[in-house]
């Protein structure tokens, strides 16, 4: 019937990602029209849904933030939670980056590829980045100047920051003064998941044009000198969420298979999108639903947005092997063991700027001494690795709020009202 009717969401995406993928073939077949139709039907029709739901997002995000802070009962308490949540995220994104040199290392996706010849010039656009991606600068960048600007910019890390200490100056007042505020702002919140139910209806619509422009700009003889590294991003990216995040589910008693289709849609969203924040505000909700107590969902996914890329972490992993391997440069233990320290810091600093796969692979490419032209080569077909390396990224997403709540006892199962019992002792920790 509607939005609220899933298996209806993910019909109507599928009809427009398939619709997309054949007129994507027809134009590449007939580029004296491909120019006019991107231009002025697919851009511009992907374009919409993208700016629809980064509209929703900065609301939200600030919204959920300062109830699930606010709402969450003592600072200890809060405190407990958030530390227990930066835990994890540094850890599976550690994993991540560890899987993604493994298989970097076993299947050899540059390997035999010469690319050198083909770049007549540095990629100084993107080398400049990397002037900023140091710890202290990026620390003193979270704090925003003007919150306001910072809103306006979507600058989601400064976002974060500033709800943060508004949720936790807000829990510190009297009841009789923050409950009306707290009501407010879970008003606010509600009234943003109404809106991001709305969108929803032209999600098809969006996916059918984001999809058209890539194929027709692509096309598939285009894709074969790195068809091998498109394809063990998708095996890295597949084993990754049955064998790890399958095993984190195992161990926090999530049924994994059961999840996957509790938000199937959410996936096949990201994917088609290649936009993770496009599923932020259904994510939110369906964990709620799902087990997870408000105030963990609302605090934990935003904060998975900036520091749990499972994906991305990945695929900085696996791109700067590639790169190495198509130059003939040969990577040893000690030069791979230095690239995780460097890649665990600049995926969390570069998260949530536009291009930020770029910057963490220009930063680790740069600080490792390896050729940072080689940021090209990737440059140009990025985009269909993007779309299942988002996918991920979502999924841990989802995941992780789940994980915290049985960390802390407090995960129901999905239809209960009282927390199921620890299915993993070494799960329950003592803050």
């Amino acid at each position: 019937m509607g939005i609220r009717t899933p298996s209806s969401l993910v019909t109507r995406i599928i009809i427009g990602l398939v619709a997309g993928v054949i007129v994507g073939i027809l134009l590449n077949q007939f580029p004296e029209h491909k120019a006019w139709f991107i231009d002025n039907l697919l851009q511009p029709a992907g374009d919409l849904f993208i700016k629809l739901m980064k509209m929703i997002v900065v609301p939200l995000v600030f919204a959920c933030m300062t109830v699930g802070i606010a709402g969450a009962g003592s600072t200890r308490a809060l405190g407990r939670v958030g530390m227990k949540t930066f835990v994890y995220f540094f850890t599976i994104t550690s994993i991540a980056i560890l899987f993604g040199l493994v298989v970097g290392n076993v299947f050899q996706p540059g390997a035999g590829a010469d690319f050198s010849s083909t770049l007549q010039a540095p990629v100084t656009t993107l080398a400049s980045s990397t002037e900023t991606q140091n710890l202290g600068r990026t620390l003193v960048a979270i704090v925003p100047d003007n919150i306001v600007l910072a809103m306006a910019e979507g600058k989601l890390l400064s976002v974060l920051f500033f709800a943060i200490l508004f949720g936790c100056a807000l829990s510190m007042l009297p009841q009789q003064q923050k409950a009306p505020l707290i009501s407010v702002m879970q008003g606010v919140s509600d009234t943003m998941f109404k809106v991001t139910h709305l969108v929803m209806h032209y999600s098809p619509i969006g996916i059918f044009g984001l999809i058209g422009v890539t194929v027709a700009s692509f096309g598939l003889s285009a894709l074969l000198p790195l068809a091998k590294l498109i394809g063990i991003t998708y095996v890295a990216v597949l084993l990754f969420a049955l064998c790890v995040l399958g095993a984190v589910a195992r161990l926090a008693g999530v049924r994994f298979f059961h999840l996957l289709r509790e938000i199937r849609s959410e996936l096949l969203l990201a994917y088609s999108s290649a936009a993770s924040a496009t599923v932020m505000p259904q994510l939110i909700e369906k964990m709620e639903r799902y087990g997870a107590p408000r105030p963990i969902t609302s605090m934990v996914i935003p904060l998975g947005y900036s520091f749990n890329l499972d994906g991305a972490s990945l695929f900085a992993a696996l791109g700067t092997l590639f790169i190495a391997q198509a130059y003939g440069i040969d990577l040893g233990l000690a030069d791979q063991a230095m690239l995780v320290l460097i890649m665990v810091l600049t995926s969390k600093g570069a998260a949530g700027v536009p291009g930020f796969m770029f910057i963490i692979l220009t930063a680790t490419l740069t600080a490792a001494g390896l050729p940072v032209e080689g940021v090209a080569i990737i440059a140009g077909v990025y985009r269909l690795m993007d779309m299942p390396v988002t996918a991920l990224n979502v999924l841990g997403n989802a995941l992780a709020p789940l994980v915290i709540a049985r960390w802390e006892g407090q995960l129901k199962a999905p239809g209960q009202t009282t927390p199921a019992s620890p299915a993993a002792p070494d799960l329950k920790l003592e803050a």
